[in-house]
């Protein structure tokens, strides 16, 4: 009889890909919002340069990983990008991030981090190019 644990441990590579593809299709989201204005933020309805790049690295980075392509690198330069996020806008506002608004800027971080050190999946196009 399947424990839960070996039951897990098989799915887990597979939730893996499937987390990648859900936060991948988010951060396309919101760099689809900035630099196209779907969905509507009247936050960004004046970009700044530092927010049409933030927005390219959200749009061409969240479409790469919700695609498990070039994976690695893309989740990489995105932990960055949230990082600086939270350190240059956040954080300014004090050192609490449910109070200063960047809890998700630092889960984003964390997450994206974990997707260069472990990479897309078995359901990626990086697994598929390898012939895997």
């Amino acid at each position: 009889m399947p424990t839960i644990d070996r039951t897990g441990a098989n799915l887990a590579p597979h939730f893996l890909s499937l987390f990648r593809l859900i936060v991948g299709l988010m951060f396309f989201e919101h760099g689809l919002s900035k630099l196209v204005g779907f969905p509507h933020a009247a936050m960004f309805n004046h970009l700044t340069p530092l927010l049409i790049v933030a927005g390219v690295i959200e749009l061409v980075g969240g479409a790469l990983i919700a695609l498990g392509l070039f994976t690695r690198i893309a989740a990489f330069i995105a932990s960055g990008e949230m990082a600086l996020a939270y350190f240059l806008v956040h954080a300014q506002h004090g050192p609490f991030p449910a109070l200063n608004g960047g809890d998700a800027a630092i889960l984003y971080c964390f997450v994206f981090f974990f997707f260069f050190l472990f990479g897309g999946g078995p359901w990626s196009l990086d697994r598929w190019l390898r012939g895997a």
